[in-house]
């Protein structure tokens, strides 16, 4: 019995290394994979209308990880700070309030006083240029001036959608961020989810990968492939 018992581990531990040895190299390729898109770099899917127009349903990002800090894998631990965030960069955050990923743009850093006036933003008391690009029956689109940079912003002309046109004055705690949708009557964002934490930044977007339209059979978008976003 004692000597069958030594030989069915005899066995086992046998095919085990056989087993690892044959399979190592893809072993270790999946660990260097699954590591890559924990600490460095990944894709995030865009679900929904919240960053219309700049992102569309379907869009698939690139999201660079070590745009601001590097991170323990799979955690909110910083190792070290690259770089700060800044006004009008797209983000995607890990929400631990919404309980869910999602992708926005900052508007407010940490000391900033915030508020909304009618859908115009104001940031320290000067209220954000903004220049109307094209509006139909459904919707506006304009071109907000930040403190750094300009991007596209897109209203609805539907009353029922305009409960957050109007917001604060607030000011933005020490390592925290303000950030909207695009789409800024449809967006679930800090006037919702008040301030996103510095570690529930998982990363910076300035990128589309690739997009598939999910109103004309999931088809790609052609002129989206590697398109940059501002």
């Amino acid at each position: 019995m004692d000597w069958n018992h030594n030989s069915l581990r005899s066995r086992l531990r046998t095919y085990l290394e056989n087993f690892w040895k044959e399979n190592r190299r893809f072993f270790l390729l999946l660990v260097c994979i699954v590591f890559f898109k924990s600490a460095i770099a990944d894709l995030s899917s865009i679900s929904g209308s919240s960053m219309q127009p700049t992102l569309l349903d379907g869009d698939k990002v690139w999201v660079n990880k070590l745009a601001y800090d590097v991170k323990i894998p799979w955690t909110e631990f910083s190792l070290a700070e690259i770089d700060d965030p800044e006004c009008g960069d797209i983000i995607i955050i890990d929400s631990k309030k919404a309980g869910k990923r999602l992708v926005k743009r900052i508007v407010g850093l940490p000391g900033d006083t915030i508020s909304i006036q009618n859908n115009t933003l104001v940031i320290n008391g000067e209220p954000a240029s903004y220049e109307v690009l094209f509006q139909d029956s459904s919707a506006i689109i304009i071109e907000e001036e930040l403190p750094n940079m300009a991007h596209q912003a897109q209203l609805s002309r539907r009353y029922s959608t305009r409960k957050g046109r109007s917001y604060g004055p607030t000011m933005v705690p020490d390592n925290q961020y303000f950030v909207l949708g695009d789409n800024r009557d449809n967006s679930a964002d800090s006037r919702m989810y008040s301030f996103v934490p510095r570690g529930e930044i998982i990363g910076r977007s300035s990128s589309v990968v690739f997009s598939l339209d999910s109103r004309n059979n999931y088809l790609p978008r052609g002129e989206r492939f590697l398109e940059d976003i501002q």
